[in-house]
């Protein structure tokens, strides 16, 4: 136990560590997740959206896989998906903003003196694992909305894509110095059912499509903010207001009611399934996965690391420490006052059954015989289990007990139990290594002969 302590200490340590962590990010209240996941409690986050809904009797549901192959009977909810090509361009050392964030670069984005209170799209600890979405994925959504089905995208920003190229919808970038904006129906329609006035701040204007419903439109300068489109047979809903999803947006005016409506509406034809694989998390948790999203090189050092943790476990820390000198003393001293009652009390007998009785505690487990069977018992069990050799060495034992009185005779009786004992030792070995080994052999003493 002395020599492990350095290895149990620096375990302790860890498992302090990775406690006190979780119990911190428990308390951040889902810090940890990307802007806009319903997993996500800080201000820019959407779970309340989610438990709003959940709430409110209206089936929802999270993804964490891919959208390569999608569920007929659901309706997928996108919120802050990036479709760009560009996605994966890195600003900055790594890509890294000063606040945590990550964008693309592009040469038509504002400046801080012409966007000063620019949010950035992705924040917390997933802020490398969150990816675009890939033109397959984006093709299976368009076949889903095709064949009937609905999608509910909030795209980020304010730049067109292949997804709303594909919808027709155009994006129109509002300006920043807006500030909050009052949104009103366009029109009565199920979407909006009850609304009267939703409060935001806009990232982009809608240039919808002929044929397509606007729910939404600004109060003021009458551009649609929220509208429906008719894709094939089915229909997709696109909102160019992100705050709206958000738990800081929830309480104002009419914003809850809006989703409400709009989640009924649109649950009619499935689900609605939030999707959080664009958002980093992912239902996998396999080495082939972890190499994947990390790099092989960290996988590969996590393997050196268990392997060199489980190496240190095994190897002793030091040479052996002696005994403490009180122990060794009062360890002798016990031995010898009770060598020496024995033998004053003429108990000799009794010391080589003691012997034979413990004798047969260890053999039992390897006969297969309960604890306390006797030496005749235990005998037959080793035979039974072709271990004739410990069973004749446990009848010798058994003999000499019987007869011995003296203490040169409890001595030998003592003896062949050690020789026993040795040789019980190595079957264990030898059946643990999957190997045969020569026992040692037993030795014929005198006393037996005799």
């Amino acid at each position: 136990m002395r020599d492990r302590f350095p290895l149990l200490l620096i375990g302790f340590v860890l498992l302090v560590g990775g406690a006190g962590t979780t119990v911190l990010q428990g308390a951040a209240r889902g810090s940890f997740a990307d802007v806009l996941s319903t997993y996500r409690s800080e201000p820019d986050g959407s779970r309340g959206l989610y438990l709003l809904l959940e709430g409110a009797k209206v089936p929802v549901t999270r993804t964490q896989t891919s959208l390569d192959i999608v569920d007929e009977t659901t309706t997928p909810v996108l919120l802050g998906v990036d479709f760009r090509d560009s996605h994966r361009g890195k600003v900055g050392l790594f890509g890294l903003q000063l606040d945590g964030g990550f964008s693309a670069p592009d040469d038509d984005e504002p400046t801080v003196d012409e966007d000063p209170e620019k949010d950035v799209q992705h924040r917390g600890a997933n802020v490398m694992l969150a990816q675009a979405a890939t033109s397959k994925e984006r093709e299976r959504l368009l076949d889903h909305v095709r064949e009937g089905g609905t999608l509910i995208y909030v795209p980020w920003g304010h730049r067109d894509h292949a997804l709303l190229q594909a919808l027709q919808i155009e994006l129109w970038r509002a300006d920043p110095a807006l500030g909050m904006r009052t949104l009103v129906p366009a029109q009565p329609a199920p979407h909006v059912a009850g609304v009267e006035k939703v409060e935001a701040k806009v990232q982009a204007f809608l240039g919808l499509p002929p044929g397509a419903v606007p729910l939404l439109v600004d109060d003021r300068l009458g551009e649609a903010v929220a509208g429906l489109v008719h894709y094939g047979q089915g229909t997709a809903i696109v909102i160019g207001a992100p705050e709206l999803a958000m738990n800081k947006a929830l309480a104002r005016a009419d914003n809850a009611l809006f989703w409400r409506s709009l989640a009924r509406a649109a649950s009619k034809t499935g689900k609605l399934a939030f999707d959080e694989h664009h958002h980093g998390f992912d239902d996998e948790r396999s080495v082939a996965d972890f190499a994947a999203r990390y790099g092989l090189q960290f996988a590969i050092a996590q393997l050196v690391l268990g392997v060199c943790l489980w190496a240190a476990a095994l190897r002793r820390f030091g040479r052996p420490q002696p005994p403490h000198e009180e122990a060794r003393v009062g360890g002798t001293d016990v031995l010898l006052a009770t060598s020496r009652l024995y033998r004053e009390g003429k108990h000799g007998a009794h010391a080589a059954q003691s012997i034979v009785r413990e004798l047969c505690a260890e053999l039992a487990p390897l006969a297969g015989a309960r604890a306390r069977a006797t030496p005749g018992e235990v005998s037959t069990a080793l035979a039974r289990r072709a271990r004739p050799e410990l069973a004749q060495a446990l009848d010798r034992v058994t003999v000499l007990a019987a007869d011995a009185d003296t203490d040169r005779e409890v001595l030998e009786v003592a003896k062949e139990a050690a020789h026993l004992r040795r040789l019980a030792h190595a079957k264990r070995l030898s059946k643990a290594r999957g190997a045969t080994h020569a026992a040692p052999p037993v030795t014929q003493s005198k006393g037996a002969a005799s």
